[in-house]
């Protein structure tokens, strides 16, 4: 008997069940380590965050000082658009 004859059905039995399921569950893996930030991402995340904070308290004062100084600032940058 030929050797290739003898791994014929090994192979097509491998292809068809242990093949689908393997790759299934290596993307499956994958994608759930993909999921979390990594240490490096968290950071920089933490910091464009602290930096929006301080970019919104700098908004908030400037439109009170706006607000302060001329009361109609708002109704004229809506009549521009």
């Amino acid at each position: 008997m030929n050797p290739f004859e003898m791994l014929f059905v090994p192979m097509i039995l491998f292809m068809v069940f242990v093949a689908p399921i393997w790759i299934v569950m290596h993307y499956r893996s994958l994608n759930r380590s993909s999921r979390s930030l990594s240490n490096d991402d968290r950071e920089s995340l933490d910091d464009m965050l602290a930096i929006v904070d301080k970019l919104s308290e700098r908004i908030e004062s400037l439109e009170s000082i706006l607000d302060a100084d001329h009361s109609s600032w708002r109704q004229q940058s809506t009549d521009k658009e």
